[in-house]
């Protein structure tokens, strides 16, 4: 079994196994799978449900790609993901 790849993830500053493949097409799916860890990257996807549950987004709307990609920026690129105004955490 091959070792894993190890990046340098840009969401947690330390270096942990990369993703074992590239998340989407393009010059963003290349600039995560060469900096953010899988660690991170499963976080980014529960932090996504949670947004997909809290607007009840339609998956197959090609508007909830935009988001997805916004999203995916933000959290990873921009000040890291802010939770929606109208979140309210379950108790």
């Amino acid at each position: 079994m091959a070792e894993p790849r190890i990046v340098h993830c840009i969401k947690l500053n330390k270096d942990l196994p990369g993703l074992d493949r590239k998340p989407m097409p393009g010059e963003l799916g290349e600039k995560l799978y060469n900096s953010v860890s899988k660690e991170a990257f499963k976080m980014f996807l529960d932090y996504f449900r949670m947004i997909v549950n809290e607007y009840q987004l339609d998956l197959s709307s090609p508007n909830s790609d935009k988001i997805f990609e916004d999203q995916i920026k933000e959290y990873f690129f921009g000040e890291g993901g802010k939770l929606p105004d109208e979140f309210v955490p379950e108790k």
